[in-house]
């Protein structure tokens, strides 16, 4: 009996599989496609954008960032993934906090890396320090100062601005006047200005700071690993950056850093940071700061994003900090003579404040910037950019850093910019 059934039930499958090849069931598919779809309760079509292959053009990103980014890093970003608690990923972190110690140049144990860009850095400095009602000062000649001044009001601080137009530099007795006024818990500096292309002095600020009794907050995203910084020798209690710029490691990580003192007012607050995802609490349990023996779950790290980001850690500590500063110096400076010899004109006058990764040219006179980046992105496959905030219609910016950083570089973004003053269009007026 069991072997009868077993034998009708290979004819019935014989007999299915027959019509299925038959000319009638050919005809009836397009039907039977269109009544499973009827029955179906997706009622939104695959997209067909997403059904074809991902195609990502090559281009030379020679604007503010990010930057390209070396083959090695991008090969550890493709790694296997492994779990974000998984004590192998523990170490990883360890090296990545080792990794922004050195390039920091600082020992501060509360030191880790944001899951997100320089903005999410940004944000958690400036929720965790300030309170609700408390005053904070904020340093602004381009977009940086603007933003945090932002960030500040809507966490509801008292903010106050010390303003200069874009590319313009605060003179320590400037700096201290404010503060004195204004009495803030926290002062805001952006030690590399990229919207206008400025490197900031620091020394002798986070003096002033301690003097009043107020946190010095210093943004490097845009500066670290082409200009010094010192964050324990000169006295900065919050420094942050970003990893796509002279760090080349992609978008999507941030490192920050805050010494003694600043935790000492972060930890000791009467309310809660308005940000559970950036609450330091967490976030210094999570990279092994806090002192106990486990690590509890917060939130998923960008685990692909911190192996990128440990390798181009890695890189800046295998060539060396004062390498990788001389390199942006000397690169820069042949940019600047073949600019000056095209007939451009250097945004920043003084050598010494212009920041090294991003250099700004005076938009040439009679000519629309619009077109020329346009025009340079179109024929040369490079990417330069305008300004940016209040910047925007008075400079054009060029970067050169980390993997970018090379005198073949500066020649190609200069040939480019040249072909661009002779093939775009110069009003008569």
């Amino acid at each position: 009996m069991q072997r009868a059934l077993f034998s009708r039930s290979a004819l019935l499958a014989q007999q299915a599989a027959a019509a299925l090849d038959s000319p009638l069931a050919a005809r009836s598919a397009p039907l039977l496609q269109r009544l499973d779809r009827s029955m179906s309760s997706v009622t939104i079509p695959p997209p067909a954008c997403i059904l074809r292959p991902l195609e990502v053009p090559y281009r030379y990103l020679f604007g503010p960032g990010p930057s390209n980014v070396p083959p090695r890093v991008l090969a550890s970003g493709a790694r296997p993934i492994i779990g974000h608690l998984h004590p192998e990923m523990y170490q990883i972190m360890n090296d990545i906090k080792k990794g922004i110690q050195y390039a920091f140049q600082t020992e501060n144990n509360m030191t880790i890396s944001m899951s997100g860009s320089g903005h999410a850095a940004m944000e958690c400095a400036v929720f965790n320090t300030v309170e609700p009602g408390e005053s904070v000062l904020i340093a602004i000649n381009g977009i940086w100062g603007e933003r945090v001044a932002e960030i500040a009001e809507r966490m509801g601080a008292n903010a106050h601005r010390l303003e200069k137009a874009p590319g313009g530099y605060f003179t320590n007795k400037e700096i201290e006047q404010a503060i004195e006024k204004h009495k803030p818990v926290l002062f805001f500096l952006a030690h590399g200005e990229s919207s206008a292309g400025l490197c900031h002095p620091v020394d002798g600020i986070g003096d002033i700071c301690r003097k009043h009794n107020c946190l010095f907050l210093v943004d490097t995203v845009a500066s670290l690993g082409a200009a010094p910084i010192f964050m324990d020798k000169q006295k900065i209690d919050i420094l942050y950056t970003g990893s796509q710029k002279a760090l080349n490691a992609p978008p999507g990580t941030a490192p920050i850093s805050f010494n003694d003192r600043a935790c000492h007012k972060m930890f000791n607050r009467k309310t809660k940071p308005v940000s559970y995802l950036f609450d330091m609490t967490h976030l210094s349990n999570y990279w092994g700061c806090d002192g106990k023996p486990a690590r509890a779950y917060h939130h998923t790290g960008p685990v692909s994003g911190f192996f990128a980001l440990r390798e181009s850690l890695a890189i800046l500590a295998e060539k060396g900090l004062e390498e990788s500063w001389r390199k942006h110096k000397e690169v820069a400076a042949y940019l600047y003579r073949g600019l000056e010899d095209l007939g451009l004109k250097l945004f920043i006058p003084e050598k010494d404040l212009r920041l090294p990764s991003v250099t700004t040219i005076s938009i040439p006179e009679g000519y629309d910037w619009r077109e020329m980046l346009t025009y340079i992105m179109k024929h040369h496959q490079m990417e330069m950019t305008g300004g940016l905030g209040p910047s925007i219609g008075m400079v054009m910016r060029i970067g050169l850093m980390g993997y970018n950083c090379e005198k073949t570089n500066a020649d190609m973004a200069l040939h480019a910019l040249a072909d661009a003053l002779k093939n775009c269009k110069k009003s008569k007026a």
